[in-house]
């Protein structure tokens, strides 16, 4: 894949109906059925490993489930969560703790306003205080992974520029893990998705990680090799602006690519907390 020039309006794709090229459900077998059975699973375990809420403002969604391991965590792994920055919440996701928390880490799973009520720009800031109050509440590395739009909130908070809005991280981000991430937002422009989103064509430019410089953390982008072309360019194109290793998940979709983050031993988990 030729990597798109600097000014360039999109990532490349092959598809002109963008709102079909950014779909997931409608090209996942039984893609609609997902959301209940992540609620299922993310309830199941929060019964068992009962989290320690946090709050990081006084928004509704400013709110932050923090699982803690049994004696001194080793350190701290934050997950976002996707949904097109649309959808969803932290309880939807309590499971994708267990591969870490086994392992001895804390692990925290933020909420965040959604939009319409905030735009991308709000979203990020509150992913950096949301990261702030988890770093200072667990001491030790941090590590941050990010699925879809979460992938995005992750890459973004690498860039230089949101260092000062995450005091007490600093030289404690061990890595970055985005997994199936939104890296060029300038492709939404084209989706119906924007009603709500908001994005202008400066936004859309300022929140794309791709066109930021690459982090000094250690990143691994994940992207399922089944995914959507779009999703697939989108891995891509952070790997070569990034200069970052790109994992394709063989036979995993975008939905079913971050279950590994359930499994302590999987290679995810393995790189992720290394």
């Amino acid at each position: 894949m030729e990597r798109p020039a600097p000014d360039s309006p999109a990532v490349r794709h092959d598809l002109t109906d963008l709102d079909d090229a950014y779909s997931n459900a409608a090209h996942i077998p039984d893609g609609p059925g997902y959301p209940a059975r992540w609620a299922a699973r993310a309830a199941a375990f929060r019964a068992e490993h009962p989290p320690v809420e946090l709050r990081y403002g006084d928004g509704a969604r400013q709110v932050i489930d923090l699982f803690l391991p049994q004696g001194a965590p080793q350190g701290v792994m934050v997950f976002f969560h996707g949904g097109y920055w649309l959808a969803f919440g932290p309880r939807d996701w309590s499971h994708l703790a267990a591969g870490a928390l086994a392992q001895g880490w804390a692990v925290a799973v933020p909420g965040y306003t959604l939009a319409p009520a905030a735009r991308i720009t709000g979203i990020v800031a509150e992913a950096a205080q949301a990261t702030a109050r988890v770093a200072a509440e667990v001491p030790g590395p941090v590590v941050l992974a990010g699925h879809s739009a979460g992938g995005h909130l992750v890459a973004r908070l690498g860039c230089a520029d949101m260092a000062a809005a995450m005091p007490g991280v600093g030289g404690r981000l061990r890595r970055i893990m985005p997994i199936s991430p939104l890296a060029d937002l300038r492709p939404l422009l084209r989706t119906s998705m924007n009603a709500d989103l908001r994005l202008d064509a400066a936004e859309a430019a300022a929140q794309s990680p791709a066109l930021c410089p690459a982090p000094e953390a250690r990143v691994q982008i994940w992207v399922g090799a089944d995914e959507r072309p779009a999703f697939l360019d989108q891995a891509r194109l952070l790997s070569e602006a990034w200069v970052a290793p790109l994992h394709l998940a063989p036979a995993r979709h975008h939905f079913d690519v971050i279950d590994p983050l359930a499994e302590p031993d999987s290679r995810m988990v393995q790189i992720l907390l290394g």
